[in-house]
Parts: structure tokens; sequence; C-alpha cells
């Protein structure tokens, strides 16, 4: 948000007392000689500034009380990752996520991954395994629910009953064969045998385990039962927490507990080549909540360090400096103890707006503090000096306020929650910054005023440098140096290049400018590659079904077979290549059919491998394997509720119930990376009706990211038509139509041209976060041409570089405290917050190049083309001051 010009003061004559080279202000201009205060009257705003002046620490008392509770409530927002948090808790897929996590939350997975040297053995990293498992399992819930370092119970419960899994005919071929091998044996011992008789098939602990394979618990895949790799360097041990993956203090303290019990074990005293590391969606939770807050910081420091270099080398005074940065902390500190009250957290479009509301927020503390600064040169006291501060700045300030508001406000038309928070925070910022400069900021100067007086000069090289700046760097001068060398050719080529923008964006947003790519949506995984490849590791040894998996949660137990054939029936018919998913997993896969018909042939079966076992038939080695998998004496048929918990525990809801837990898998793991691929798998079961036109919803990850792109591109267009409209009302309502609204917003039209051209040739992906960029363009952008036509008006024929000059320093002093705190953004560890802050400058630049250059060097083109003693340009539908 730039500076509001003000009227321009009558010209002074010169003072013996004030000399004129020592008066001029920031930007070059010399101020009025200021008369002493009189006390008489003085109206509102003189009151308030007397008692500001006066008595500094009832406002300061007033203010600092209400800071400290905005702190206190700030310090308690939360920041919500996940993409759900950034839409509509109306939308049916946050809805049905939110069903789904109540039923099946509260269940996290951690993983402590073994894995061994070039020497070590297998049965070394077992035997670790198997000392962790107890000692972890007592911590007990709530950190620990469950802990396991293999399938050792499924084998147990299934292996017994694994020829209930086999086909009947399988069974009943393997029944005749074990019955014609022993007959034959029989008759081979006897001398019953006929020459003619062909030996039936062998009856070997392989040719058994074959027929009798385990359903759903691999042998192969799990040796010895562990949860091993097939080269056997490495051993997971897995953990079940009840503590959510969202809940950083109770998720810190289950890794820590855990932590400890690795430690206090020491699994590399079984061999010294073993080492460990953390894994799962716990750790993961964990440690991304970790990097955001340890994000939000460090971009924190970054924009209060920008902002604040930036200010101090334009008033070259620290204790300006000071008095200001406290100012916009106050603002800030108001802003989010506001969004604490209004909303109760932040999430991953709102939570780096630390840095953007100071960015914009501090403008109005440096407008009041150029009119104060310039006053007191003028001669004037303390308290007129606020008073001159106050009566002159409040208006135009305030005003510039509601347009930056305005820009945000915005965003509080759309519907997705991500631009809706956005603007929000930053609309209220604006006001509570505005309030906190005009109610602290007078108060601090005086406070400041009475430990170390203005009149005060500084010894050195630095007060050297301040008397001949006067209080700020020309920034502005250089500007208008280009513009008076060359007029025609920088409108020409501001022109030009605009024209070229609009074309290449024309072509780009017909190309689908999307980012579809999710890894350049998130934390960048660099940093936690180690953590992020063991928890690959431990979900393919473990083959639990991890964050790629999509829960759906039935109704009812008798919808997953129907549900399951839907589904199967759409990805059957989809073209190959373009299958919208793998697997669909239930707990009633572990329940074999046809039970009570297979038991009496696998008893018949366990009869005559008993009777071969006891005529020495089978060895003693096969007979130990054999046994492992033929039935007991009192097998039984069973049902989901019979299965024990391990087994059942990705399916069981967190009140016990079992059997309406369905699981949908992807093509591959990398699939889930490519949003075309998520809007395909989301698509397929999203909501599927069954035969009885019941209709079963699915969420997850895949349905919410494709309702936040739904989101984005429904909103978008009306937040930026809002924008503008708004702005181009505010421009044409500020300088009553005529042409000095068309040169204000033609020049952002200029601006915005070339941002757009800039952003296809950086070849910026847009996102569901810096589009916001777009909408704050137009509100923000639009205030720098503002200022630059408004002093032009007043000044008349030629007064075009004098505006760059006297009013551009204060304008780009605005623009780069704007400017920086976007910058700040580019730090950040996530992508979609650097493409947001990458947008924001090229926006924020653009505009003020626009209005800096382009503009005054098309006026002054265009004045100098007119004849000799004509008005000015822009002298019709000039502004009454």
């Amino acid at each position: 948000m730039p500076a509001p010009q003000m009227p321009p003061p009558p010209a002074p004559r010169p003072s013996p007392s004030v000399p004129r080279d020592s008066s001029r202000d920031a930007s070059g201009e010399t101020p009025p000689r200021v008369a002493p205060p009189s006390s008489k009257g003085g109206g509102f705003a003189a009151r308030i500034a007397e008692l500001q002046v006066n008595r500094p620490a009832l406002p300061l008392l007033v203010t600092g009380l209400l800071t400290i509770v905005a702190i206190f409530l700030a310090t308690r927002l939360s920041v919500l990752t996940g993409f759900e948090s950034l839409l509509p808790a109306s939308r049916p897929s946050v809805q049905e996520l939110d069903r789904v996590a109540a039923k099946t939350a509260g269940v996290s997975t951690l993983f402590v991954v073994l894995q061994g040297g070039e020497g070590t053995p297998t049965a070394a990293l077992q035997r670790a395994a198997d000392a962790l498992v107890p000692e972890i399992e007592r911590l007990g819930p709530p950190w620990v629910g469950s802990v396991e370092d293999g399938v050792h119970e499924a084998f147990r419960y299934l292996s017994p009953r694994a020829g209930l899994y086999v086909d009947r005919d399988r069974l009943t071929k393997l029944r005749d064969d074990i019955e014609a091998r022993y007959a034959y044996e029989v008759n081979k011992a006897t001398g019953a045998l006929l020459d003619d008789d062909e030996p039936p098939p062998e009856v070997s602990a392989r040719s058994i385990e074959q027929s009798l394979g385990l359903n759903g618990v691999d042998a192969g895949r799990y040796p010895d039962g562990y949860y091993q790799s097939k080269d056997g360097k490495t051993v997971v041990v897995a953990i079940r927490s009840k503590v959510i993956a969202s809940d950083f203090a109770a998720g810190s303290e289950a890794i820590r507990r855990v932590r400890e019990v690795v430690e206090r074990v020491r699994p590399a005293s079984f061999d010294p080549g073993i080492t460990y590391g953390l894994a799962g969606d716990l750790q993961t939770g964990i440690a991304e909540y970790a990097a955001i807050n340890e994000d939000l910081t460090d971009v924190g420091v970054a924009g209060a360090v920008l902002i604040a270099a930036v200010v101090f080398l334009y008033y070259l005074r620290v204790r300006t400096l000071l008095a200001m940065l406290i100012t916009i902390g106050i603002g800030v500190a108001w802003t989010f103890g506001v969004t604490q009250l209004a909303i109760g957290h932040l999430n991953m479009a709102t939570g780096f707006l630390f840095s953007i509301v100071a960015g914009n927020g501090i403008n109005f503390g440096i407008i009041y503090m150029a009119r104060y600064l310039e006053a007191r040169r003028g001669g004037a006291s303390l308290l007129e000096g606020v008073r001159v501060a106050h009566r002159e700045t409040w208006l135009p300030t305030l005003t510039a306020g509601c347009a930056a508001s305005a820009a945000y406000g915005s965003l509080v038309v759309t519907e997705f929650r991500g631009f809706r928070d956005f603007g929000l925070i930053g609309g209220v910022g604006m006001v509570l910054c505005w309030v906190a400069t005009f109610v602290a900021l007078p108060s601090i100067l005086a406070v400041t005023e009475r430990l170390i007086p203005l009149e005060q000069g500084s010894p050195g090289p630095l007060g050297r440098l301040r008397q001949r700046t006067q209080g700020g760097l020309a920034f502005g001068a250089p500007f208008a140096r280009l513009a008076a060398r060359g007029p025609a050719a920088i409108t020409l080529a501001g022109l030009a290049l605009a024209a070229v923008g609009v074309v290449a964006t024309v072509a780009y947003v017909r190309a689908d400018p999307m980012e579809y790519d999710l890894r350049n949506l998130r934390n960048d995984e660099r940093a936690r590659a180690e953590q992020i490849r063991l928890g690959e590791l431990a979900e393919e040894i473990t083959g639990y079904v991890g964050t790629d998996g999509m829960a759906i949660l039935v109704d009812r137990p008798e919808q997953v077979e129907p549900l399951r054939a839907a589904l199967y029936a759409k990805r059957d018919a989809a073209p190959e290549g373009e299958k919208p998913f793998k697997e669909i997993y239930a707990l009633q896969d572990l329940i074999p059919r046809d039970q009570e018909a297979k038991i009496p042939l696998l008893q018949e079966i366990k009869d005559r491998v008993v009777r071969a076992q006891k005529r020495g038939l089978i060895g003693d080695d096969d007979w130990r394997r054999i046994q492992a998998v033929i039935p007991p004496d009192d097998l039984a048929p069973f049902g989901i509720g019979d299965l024990p918990v391990g087994v059942a525990r990705a399916f069981t809801e967190t009140d016990g119930t079992r059997g309406r837990i369905v699981y949908i898998s992807p093509i591959s793991a990398e699939s889930v990376h490519d949003a075309h691929y998520l809007f395909r798998w989301a698509d397929a079961y999203r909501e599927t009706r069954l035969p009885d036109d019941s209709v079963v919803r699915g969420s997850g990850r895949a349905v919410i990211y494709a309702d936040m792109w739904a989101a984005v591109i429904d909103d978008v267009p009306p937040a930026v038509l809002f924008s503008l409209a708004a702005t181009v009302l505010v421009v044409l309502v500020a300088f009553r139509g005529g042409r000095p609204a068309f040169a204000v917003l033609g020049a952002l039209l200029v601006g915005v041209s070339w941002m757009a051209g800039l952003l296809v040739l950086m070849d910026v992906k847009l996102n569901f976060l810096n589009f916001i960029a777009l909408p704050l363009t137009f509100g923000i952008g639009v205030d720098y041409a503002v200022n630059i036509v408004q002093r032009y008006a007043r000044e008349g024929a030629g007064g075009a570089l004098t505006a760059v000059r006297e009013t551009g320093g204060a304008v780009i002093l605005c623009s780069l405290t704007t400017a920086l705190g976007y910058l700040a953004l580019i730090r950040s560890q996530n992508h979609a917050v650097r493409s947001l802050g990458v947008a924001a400058v090229i926006g924020e630049l653009a505009c003020l190049f626009a209005a800096v250059l382009v503009l005054p060097a098309a006026l002054v083109w265009l004045d100098r083309r007119r004849p000799k003693g004509a008005e000015s340009f822009l002298a019709v539908g000039r502004p009454t001051t």
C-alpha cells in the first residue's frame, strides 16, 4: 500500500532561523513553517493529540494490555496442514472425510526401522526387534496401542486354517492325491503293486504347502514371520498409537518415549552394525508440523529484517525505526489475536500472513512519520508535529487502508476457505494496523522525545548523511531522470511489453498453466529425504496400508461386496493406461467361503497325512512343516469377529466395529503425485450407487484435492472481477472520472500485463495459493499510479517529473515494504508459499515501475506535444484539493 498524497503546502519564504537547504523534507520539498500551537480549540483530533503527547502513559497502557491479550490469543493459533482445511466445512467431501476420520482416526503408525551393516546377521536384527517389542509395549495407551515386529499372530491363527482359503476342487484333488500315494506306498510295501502302476505324486511338505498356501499372509514375503526385507538387512517394528498425527504435543511426547525405549534397549548391542530410524505417519505429521512452525518463524524474521532495513535506509534514524517497528508489531499482534477469536486456526494459505500484513501495515506509520518529521523540521514542537500528522494523514491513510482492505476483501466473497480466510485476516489486519498507528505511535514518539530530544544531533558519518538527506534517500530521483531523457521511447517500450504480455498470457492460459505435480505444492522434501526413504521402505516391508490408500466407510458390512463389484466394474471399463485404481481391500477378504463344505475335506486330508506319517511315508523335517498348515481337530467356521486383533486392526473402527472399512489403493505410489490421476481416482469412488439404491461416498486426499481445484477455478474469476470492479470504482470516484482516472487505470493495466508476461516467461504454474496474487495486485498496485497522478494534476504542465521526484520516494518506500513482506515468503520450505511470494513480488514491482517510469514518461511526452502555455494533459478532471 503506497503513500496517499496530501495537498501541497503553500510555498514558504526562506527564514533565517530555518535555512532553506536544511529544511527540505524526505522527498526534497520544502516544508512550511508551522505556527506554534494555539491554546484555543483545535477540534477532536487536536485534543486526542494533546492527550497522547502530554499523557502518553494512558494510551500506551491501554495499547499494552490489548497487545498482551492479543499475543496470548495468537500463541494459541494452530496451523492446519491438510488440504481439507482449505475447503468449506459444508463440502460433502469434507463432511465425509470428517465422518471417516472420527471412525478411523486415533490410530496412527510409527515404525522403528532397524538396519544392519554389511556383516550384520539377520538373526541379530530379529533379536533386536524381539527385544524392542515388549519394552515398547510397556509404554501403554495412549502412546502405544499395539506393537509387533512381524505377522506371527496372523501366522499362528491363519496357518492351521490355510486350507479353508483353497478352492474345493483343489482340496478334493489334494485328498485324492494323498489317498492314492498312501495306497501306492502300502501296495509297494506289501508286494501287491502291479508292474504297470504309475506312481502318484509324492506327499511332501512342499506339495502340501503349495496346495494349502496362506491367503493374505505370504510366508515368502515375511521370512520367519518378521517384517523383514528380502535381503535380510532391514527389520521393522510397527507401532500403532492412539495419538493422531495432527496432535503435535501428544505426538511429540509419544515419539520421545519410543525413542527413549530404543536408546535404552540399544539395538547396536546385538550387533555393532545395527542402526535405527523412525518413520510412519505419526513421525511425518509431527515433523511436518514442526517444519511449518519453524518455517513461519523463519519467514517472519526474514520479513521483519528486510522491512526494517529498507525503512532505516529511508529515514536513517534508529529511534524512528524502533517506533515504527513497535507500532507495526502491535498491529500484527492485534490482527492475529482477532484471527484466533474469529477463525481459531491458520492454514497453508494464511500461515504466512505475518510478513505480508507487516509489509502492508507499516505503510501507515511511514506516511505518519514522514509528515511528523516534516513538521518538526519546519520548526514545530512535539505536540504541534503530532497534531499536523494527525490532521493531514488520518483521512488519506484511512482511505488507502480501506482500499487495501477491499483488495483483501475481494477474497472473502469466495467459497474456497483458503481464499476467504486469507482475505478476512488481511482485510482486518489493514484496519487494525491503521488503528495501532494512530493510537500508539504518537505516544511512542512522545516517550522517545523525552528520552532523546529530536533536535539532538548525532555525530559521525550517519549524522552527516542524515543532514544531507534530511530524513530519507531520494528513491524517486533516478526514475525522474530516466523519464525525462526518453519519454517517448519509454512509453512505447512499456506499451509494447504490455501487449507482448497480453498475447503471451492468452497463449499460456490456453496451454493450461495449472500446477499438476503435487510435489510442487508441498514442503521441500530434501530436508526429510532419509525419513521419507525409511517410511517408504517400512510400508513396502510391512504391507501396511499407508497414506496412499484411501478409506471408504460403508454404513453396513453387507454393502461391501456390492461396492467392490461396482468399483471393479468402473476400473475394468476404463481404457488401458487410464485405470483409476489398482485394488480394493476389505476385512471380508480374510474370511473364506464355503467353510462348512471344506471342513470335512480338510479333516479327511489330515487323517490321511497323519496315517502316511505313521507309516514313515513323510520324513521328520517335512512333518514339522506340514504340522503348521494342517487343520486342528476342532476346526470350525469363523467370521470377521473371530480374527485376532492384530489381523483385523487396519479394518477396525475406534469403537471396535469391524467390517465397514474398505481401502482403495492407487495404481502406483508415484501416481498419487499427479493431479490428473488424482482427479480420475477421485471420480471413480467419490460416489457409488449400489443395486439397492443406497449411495456410498468416498473422500480422502484424492477427492479433497479434486474439490479444492474445482473451488479455486470457480472462485478465482469472481474474486478477480470483484477486485477489479472495486478498484475501478475507487479510481473513478477519487478522480471524478476523466483523463486522470483513465491514466491511473492505464498504468495499472500496463503493470498487470507486465506481471502476467513475466509469470509466463518464468513458467510459473498457477496453484491454489499464488492465485491470491491476482486480485491483490489490482487493489494494492493501483495506489502507486494514484499518488503520481494526484501530485501531477496539482502541479500542472510539466509536473510529472516533480511528482516522481517528490512523491515517488514515499511511493517507492511503501511499495518496497510491501514487496519485501512478500519476498520473505521465498524463504519458505513450502513450494506453494514460495510461488505466492514470487507472483506477488512480480505484481508489486511491475505496478510500481509502470507508475513511476512509464506513466510519468507518457505524461511528459504528451505535455511536450501540447502547444506552449497550454494546460497539462490531465487538467480536465483534475481533483480539487
